[in-house]
């Protein structure tokens, strides 16, 4: 019995990691060796709940979980030991989001601008952005209810989520990471992130030692 759930458990894990998919620029090396600031930006989000709601609170809903993943990302990479590891510095979100609305850029109005104008508005070198689709509210935390079938067959599935970094100067698409958010995820926004970047870390393409590796 102990063999059999082994091998459901490495299969599982094989299943979740075949489920992310991860994209680096040939010219990644090129574009970003003059990076010193990257800023985050909140992520465009797409609700698909079972319990109905009105649009006005769709949108504050989806607005939420975007500066929810905006900020647990900040958290990951302004902790201590990680903010060693990269090459790279992360602008502060508060000031991110302070300098945009400034300028009468907002949740809404955002998605008209080029990664170009935003960053030489920012003054920042790149910007990280993504999307999130979920069938939960995932700031709130993913449904408690435990079934271990659903765990290992990594059932249950929440919606998914892209990372993606772009470069100022030219605009193009540098790195992207995309997942499935199933309730093997974590239990919240913050541990989602957490999970991914630390499954992405050696295919991070700011992290130090992966840097030194390729020189």
């Amino acid at each position: 019995m102990k063999k059999i759930i082994v091998a459901f458990l490495f299969i599982s894990f094989q299943m979740s990691f075949s489920q992310k998919d991860i994209y680096e620029s040939p010219n990644f090396n090129e574009l970003s060796k003059n990076h010193k600031e990257l800023a985050i930006l909140p992520f465009f989000t797409d609700l698909d709940l079972e319990k109905e709601v009105t649009s006005d609170e769709k949108k504050k809903l989806e607005q939420r979980e975007g500066y929810a993943v905006q900020d647990a990302l900040e958290v990951y990479f302004s902790q201590p030991k990680k903010k060693k590891r990269f090459t790279v510095n992360f602008q502060n979100t508060k000031n991110t989001n302070a300098i945009l609305a400034q300028n009468n850029i907002t949740y809404a109005n955002i998605d008209i601008y080029s990664i170009k104008e935003l960053c030489k508005i920012l003054e920042v070198d790149g910007i990280i952005s993504g999307n999130t689709h979920l069938n939960i509210l995932l700031s709130d935390g993913i449904p408690s209810e435990f079934s271990f079938i659903d765990y290992i067959l990594g059932d249950a599935d929440y919606g998914r989520i892209g990372i993606k970094i772009s470069d100022g100067k030219s605009g193009k698409l540098l790195w992207r990471y995309e997942k499935k958010i199933n309730k093997k995820s974590g239990k919240n926004t913050k541990d989602l992130i957490d999970l991914m970047m630390k499954q992405a870390t050696k295919k991070f393409p700011y992290d130090k030692e992966r840097v030194k590796a390729k020189k």
